[in-house]
């Protein structure tokens, strides 16, 4: 496969899904995959005095003092399919941006099982995180159940859990839910099975070593695909979409959104033109 805007160095992939309605069928889930460069760069100092965790806080941020990841340059491949039919595109996409061969690459996810084991078919090598937001988000689910939402006694347990966490001690905080027996309580799924999702991802959740190394350990970039590729245009008031014309608006989208639109067309236009002069 021909490369097109290979990436050198370090580079993300990063999978989600999100759902659109299709006629006759209902709400159906477009899965999606993003890769993106990685750059990083030294901590600038002046953010040390003016980040902090939350504006009304007085306690700095957990990430002041890390090095900082950007993500740029993405490209993304979406479509109606299921995880083994993704997983072809997203290692056809991948080979496209070269992720194969670089010299670090990351997987930053939900900790959803299809996505982990798409990922580590396609590039073994990429170190798989789960996402912070994820991850934290939760925690503060189980923090709002037991203690209330908005409760002071459940911001301070939530923020010491995320200490651990923060600081590589995940085993810490399985023990901490172990130990309020979620599996007795009346409580939601999300929060009974906080347990088994923190100690099932321990090893993808080494949060002090990801930072350290530079990696990424936020998944922004395909939530953001999921907005700006597939919802604003494929989830507009109506109907819905043929499947058919959901497939190919999708793949149109992945391109436009990869900023090679034009080059796509171009690809599909010439050997049209050259069979059928008068196309």
């Amino acid at each position: 496969m021909a490369a097109k805007d290979p990436i050198t160095g370090q580079a993300n992939v990063s999978s989600d899904g999100v759902k659109i309605r299709i006629r006759d069928e209902g709400w159906k889930e477009v899965k999606i995959s993003a890769i993106s460069k990685v750059e990083v760069q030294v901590p600038d100092p002046k953010r040390k005095s003016s980040t902090r965790r939350d504006p009304a806080s007085p306690q700095p941020s957990r990430r002041q003092e890390d090095p900082l990841v950007r993500l740029s340059e993405h490209s993304y491949c979406a479509g109606l399919w299921d995880a083994d039919e993704l997983g072809r595109h997203q290692y056809a996409e991948g080979l496209r941006r070269c992720i194969d061969q670089v010299k670090r690459l990351s997987s930053v996810n939900d900790g959803a099982p299809w996505i982990e084991r798409i990922t580590l078919t396609n590039f073994p090598q990429a170190v798989q995180i789960v996402d912070w937001g994820h991850a934290s988000g939760r925690l503060w689910s189980v923090g709002h159940t037991l203690c209330g939402e908005g409760s002071e006694e459940g911001k301070q347990w939530v923020e010491a859990c995320l200490d651990d966490l923060w600081v590589g001690k995940g085993w810490a905080v399985v023990g901490t839910l172990k130990a309020l027996k979620l599996d007795q309580r009346q409580v939601p799924d999300e929060v009974r099975q906080a347990p088994g999702y923190f100690e099932s991802n321990l090893a993808r959740m080494r949060y002090d070593q990801f930072r350290a190394q530079g990696y990424p350990i936020g998944s922004g970039t395909v939530e953001s695909g999921c907005k700006n590729v597939v919802h604003l245009r494929m989830r507009r008031p109506g109907r819905g979409w043929k499947r058919d014309n959901a497939q190919v608006m999708l793949a149109g989208l992945s391109e436009l959104h990869s900023g090679r639109f034009a080059w796509a067309w171009q690809q599909i236009h010439q050997p049209v033109a050259q069979s059928h002069p008068h196309f």
